[in-house]
């Protein structure tokens, strides 16, 4: 029944597949994040603005957000302050991405769950080798890194 779900919430989580919540205002690269996580059995949910982000961030409550900084209506900063400072939502880790390298200070950090930075240009393996990092997950999905036979790159 429901309750022994409750009790064996552990060993389902490792189970279902984390759900990352990407965010973008430029399509392409949503596109390009979300193809690479979902390949490597990631569930993936896509937002284009903050604001989106945060509305969709509370009714989904994704394992992680992978957020752009400069977006119209809600910067990924004032996103990942947002989450932060809702229950609900403060525990979530955010990884942000930058083009401009900006750099948070340990201040602006503290106000948020921002557990890494990146800036672009950035390559799609990378963005996932973060993502599982600080998700904790080690293998996602088998194979879904490189090919059999395939050089490490």
């Amino acid at each position: 029944g429901t309750y022994r779900q409750a009790t064996d919430d552990a060993s389902t989580k490792m189970n279902k597949p984390k759900t990352v919540l990407v965010v973008d205002d430029e399509t392409h690269i949503t596109h390009v994040v979300a193809l690479k996580l979902r390949q490597a059995g990631l569930t993936v949910l896509t937002a284009s603005n903050g604001q989106e982000a945060l509305d969709l961030a509370r009714s989904a409550r994704p394992d992680m957000v992978v957020t752009d900084f400069q977006m119209p209506l809600m910067s990924g900063y004032e996103l990942s302050v947002s989450l932060r400072s809702d229950p609900a939502t403060a525990a979530i880790p955010v990884l942000m991405i930058t083009a401009r390298g900006h750099m948070l200070t340990s201040d602006e950090m503290a106000r948020t769950n921002i557990r890494a930075v990146m800036c672009k240009p950035f390559s799609p393996r990378h963005v996932l080798e973060k993502v599982r990092d600080i998700l904790g997950v080690s293998d996602l999905a088998p194979g879904a890194l490189r090919a059999p036979g395939a050089a490490a790159a």
